[in-house]
């Protein structure tokens, strides 16, 4: 055999056993690690088994009976959602959500195209210098709607002074009236309002879209655009079927002429609805606390009032302010957070004859009269002239030179 022959069989024998060497190599390894894996990985005992789902079925609990608080009750058990009824009841109110909102955004998005064709947005990057403005005492803004001329006129026969004798009580005493009302989603709507408003000038027409539903919204345009028009000491807003005595009113305010801060109504603090399909549910229950819980102290919707650094205020930030179901609650909330002077005074709030006949005979004369079991006077239309020849206030009280002044930096 050649030495070149030779040479290659040694080549092939030592590749062959380097190989089975690399293989039994790697089977020792593999041994290796099973054995050692055996005896640092234990099974955990049946005691551990239960010790860590006790621990974890406690935790779930503990998520569970918080959830119990809030509205939309999730139960979590197991890691997981469980169905809180068979999958037709749950499917069934989220289609029926779904719908609603569909048909609440187009209603906003015609209301919108309306209010934008109708009339400009109010600019509310800056307030006009008051310094640059006539003084006013205060401004009175009666909260209408399109259906209510009749406590309109009745308003305008009584308590609400008309035609000249309206422009020198601005001029001589400082003082606004105007029926208040924003706009109609149906543009023809309008037109009854404008026409009356040809015959009267009495209006404030807002930028809003009128609704009941909207009046939080109603609400805050109105301060924001009154405080924008007018530099009044105060903001009233009282509803169309209530009467108001002006001088009483007026003489009340004086004695707060000056100081900052001020909210002034009856104040209440009446309990919060959850319960769906009665009047003044309140939608956002939750977040008063417990079912049964009461609001904080606030100015009932009827009448209410507020100074010009607080109107100035909402004007603001009515961006950021936020609207709860009912009106009057969010004004309260509006202002709860700042170091307001919370006036309470039974004179904005009095019962109809005979109470207020009660009041004015003990040198009490009413500001405001309404009924309560009506929120305002019941069948306004006409018993405002009785309420108004029982309890209305003598004319020299509106224009005694004394009352206030107004006029002055």
């Amino acid at each position: 055999m050649s030495l070149k022959s030779r040479g290659a069989t040694l080549e092939s024998a030592s590749r062959s056993g380097m190989t089975r060497s690399c293989t039994f190599l790697c089977l020792c390894c593999f041994f290796s690690g099973m054995f050692f894996t055996n005896r640092m990985w234990t099974t955990p005992s049946l005691e551990d088994n239960k010790r860590n789902q006790d621990s974890k079925f406690n935790h779930e609990n503990m998520i569970h009976k918080d959830c119990d608080s809030m509205p939309g009750k999730v139960v979590w058990l197991n890691g997981g959602l469980e169905e809180a009824s068979n999958s037709t009841e749950l499917t069934e109110p989220l289609d029926q959500t779904i719908a609603d909102l569909e048909r609440k955004l187009t209603v906003a998005k015609a209301q919108q195209k309306a209010v934008d064709s109708s009339f400009p947005l109010l600019d509310s990057s800056k307030i006009v210098n008051s310094k640059s403005r006539h003084k006013y005492f205060m401004v009175v803004g009666i909260n209408t709607s399109f259906g209510n001329k009749k406590r309109r006129d009745s308003i305008r026969a009584t308590w609400m002074p008309q035609g000249e004798i309206r422009k020198r009580l601005e001029m001589e005493k400082g003082i606004i009236l105007r029926f208040v009302i924003g706009h109609s989603a149906i543009p023809d709507s309008d037109n009854a309002i404008e026409e009356e408003d040809k015959i009267y000038g009495d209006f404030l027409r807002l930028e809003h879209i009128e609704g009941y539903h909207e009046l939080s919204g109603k609400t805050k345009t109105y301060f924001a655009t009154v405080v924008s028009l007018w530099d009044a000491e105060f903001y009233i807003k009282v509803d169309d079927d209530i009467h108001v005595n002006l001088g009483t009113l007026g003489t009340i305010l004086s004695g707060y002429q000056g100081k900052p801060l001020v909210y002034l109504g009856c104040m209440k603090s009446g309990p919060v609805l959850a319960q769906k399909d009665v009047k003044y549910h309140e939608p956002e229950y939750w977040k008063f606390g417990e079912v049964g819980n009461k609001y904080f102290r606030h100015a009932t919707g009827q009448f209410y009032g507020i100074s010009k650094d607080l109107a100035t205020y909402i004007f603001k930030n009515q961006n950021l302010l936020h609207k709860y179901a009912n009106e009057d609650v969010s004004l309260g909330s509006w202002l709860i957070g700042l170091d307001v002077d919370h006036v309470h005074d039974k004179r904005f709030c009095c019962g109809t004859p005979p109470d207020c006949e009660f009041m004015a005979k003990e040198g009490s004369t009413c500001a405001a009269t309404f009924d309560w079991r009506c929120s305002g006077i019941c069948n306004s239309n006409t018993r405002i002239m009785e309420v108004h020849e029982h309890c209305g206030e003598d004319e020299k009280t509106l224009w005694s030179s004394s009352l206030y002044k107004f006029g002055e930096d």
